[in-house]
């Protein structure tokens, strides 16, 4: 299958380098010196975890430069970026084209559907940590890598997610085919949203939560929180959350930090409404109350919402 991926960062670009180094057909959608970079060198990959490098050839083009139909499109871009590439979606998809949206921001795909009405959009999340180190360089923070996707409803079901799910396999990632993809996004966004809400609350790396304190107490409280909105949202877990983050967090590298926290600190335009001011509004939706992220969100009452 012909597999497009938007987005060369460190969710798309990890996912492209693996499925292409297994010789699955994958065209990585970037612009900008770090696609240059990649058209002439290819795609560097470095473990910080043991400090090696492999460097991966992928091929690469623009939005403009595509002309094929894809039979999978990952759509691997921020939140704030994903209006801009429905217009692509919908040229470079075919009417059995599946489109698997891998955002930090939890409803992604219910949303980009109704933009898609003519294509199967899953709901997706992935579990990663890694960004742009320089053009054409991922820095990988941690071993984990994991793809969760799925349809929202089950009527909308198709065989070839079967296979999606065996090239990812094949690929080296951990594919999983869910039979309950809102609770599954919903269980990463108990992780991703409260790591980055604390993470630059406290202007804290992984090796912060790590160990007992401050940072790590505003992390577990905010899991709860998160909790306590998927009850009220009727969406049920067996699990402890808090000791599944844990447990994910104690994987990173100590220098760890988030893509929000970097965009902000950088003055770039961050995921910052979907991640923390959204789970306030949820909170007011539901009628729970969201003390943790009540208090972030007031912090950065400022911070320009994008």
């Amino acid at each position: 299958m012909e597999y497009v991926i938007i987005g060369a960062g460190g969710t798309g670009g990890i996912l492209g380098a693996y499925m292409t180094k297994a010789g699955k057909n994958v065209t990585l959608i970037a612009r900008g010196e770090h696609g240059k970079a990649m058209k002439e060198k290819g795609l560097t990959i470095e473990k910080m975890w043991n400090q090696t490098k492999e460097t991966i050839p992928v091929k690469v083009c623009t939005m403009e430069e595509y002309s094929g139909k894809a039979d999978v499109i990952l759509v691997c871009v921020k939140g704030y970026s994903l209006e801009e590439t429905i217009p692509f979606i919908k040229r470079a998809a075919k009417k059995e084209t599946v489109v698997i949206p891998i955002l930090n921001i939890y409803g992604t795909g219910g949303q980009l559907q109704e933009k898609l009405a003519d294509i199967l959009v899953t709901d997706g999340c992935i579990y990663v940590s890694a960004n742009i180190k320089e053009p054409g360089c991922l820095l990988w923070h941690g071993e984990i890598l994991r793809v969760v996707f799925g349809v929202r409803e089950e009527r909308e079901h198709r065989p070839v997610l079967n296979t999606i799910q065996q090239d990812f396999q094949e690929s080296g990632i951990c594919g999983i085919l869910s039979d309950n993809i809102k609770r599954d996004a919903l269980k990463k966004f108990s992780y991703v949203s409260p790591i980055g809400a604390a993470g630059l609350y406290f202007h804290a790396q992984a090796g912060d939560f790590q160990k007992e304190g401050a940072p790590r107490e505003m992390f577990k409280a905010m899991i709860r929180e998160i909790a306590a909105l998927a009850d009220a949202m009727d969406i049920h877990f067996e699990e402890d959350l808090v000791e599944t983050n844990l447990k994910i967090l104690a994987d990173l590298a100590p220098e760890a930090t988030t893509s929000m926290q970097r965009d902000i600190l950088a003055g770039k335009q961050s995921e910052i409404d979907g991640l923390i001011y959204q789970v306030v509004r949820l909170g007011k939706t539901y009628h729970v109350p969201v003390p943790e992220y009540e208090k972030v969100a007031q912090k950065f009452e400022k911070q320009v919402r994008k």
